[in-house]
């Protein structure tokens, strides 16, 4: 369902990926059966290419991995959530515009 820059974040791996990470991260919570998710992926695969070796663009999906869904509080998907220095810095639910993300991505 992903490009191959798009990375997938799990239970295992959040911590090192998201949290750890020395580039921005945008992580999209989602899941297969979610309609406004799949209109979202385009998007979220367009940035992850975009923006290789500046920030990580990846996916989390809640029914595999529901303890960092807990974790956050998703109560709704699509959630995306914007991370830098190991804090969620924003979050935006439901299908949202790529330069929405872009900008954000980007902003210092």
């Amino acid at each position: 369902m992903a490009s191959a820059n798009t990375l997938e974040f799990t239970d295992a791996n959040f911590e090192s990926e998201v949290l750890k990470s020395s580039v921005p991260v945008l992580v999209d919570f989602w899941a297969e059966w979610c309609m406004p998710c799949r209109m979202l992926t385009p998007t979220i695969d367009a940035l992850a290419s975009e923006n290789v070796g500046k920030a990580k663009v990846g996916k989390v999906n809640v029914d595999h991995h529901q303890g960092i869904a807990v974790k956050y509080g998703i109560q709704s998907i699509p959630t995306v959530m914007l991370f830098k220095n190991g804090q969620m810095v924003k979050k935006w639910v439901g299908v949202v515009q790529k330069g929405t993300l872009a900008e954000a991505l980007t902003a210092p």
